[in-house]
């Protein structure tokens, strides 16, 4: 799919609605810019927890998550772990 598009005066483009639903690209979403030459790259970024969603069964989360995960850092990193 291509679709022609004009670059404004801020170097910005419109992302045309058909490519953005083709791609799963909505507002706030991320994307890479790459440049090869004569041709631009964008492509979409994908949140990192879809990775590994379902990988993991929590029975109950922590009340505090931050301190659950630097608690669970600081076992990782303890020489017996390693």
């Amino acid at each position: 799919m291509t679709e022609i598009v004009k670059v404004d005066e801020k170097g910005r483009i419109l992302i045309p609605k058909k490519l953005r639903q083709k791609t799963g690209v909505k507002e706030g979403s991320y994307v890479t810019i790459r440049a090869d030459r004569e041709v631009i790259l964008v492509q979409p970024l994908k949140p990192i927890a879809r990775k590994y969603f379902g990988a993991f069964r929590i029975a109950k989360w922590p009340e505090d998550l931050d301190e659950f995960i630097v608690e669970v850092v600081k076992k990782w990193w303890t020489p017996e772990a390693m």
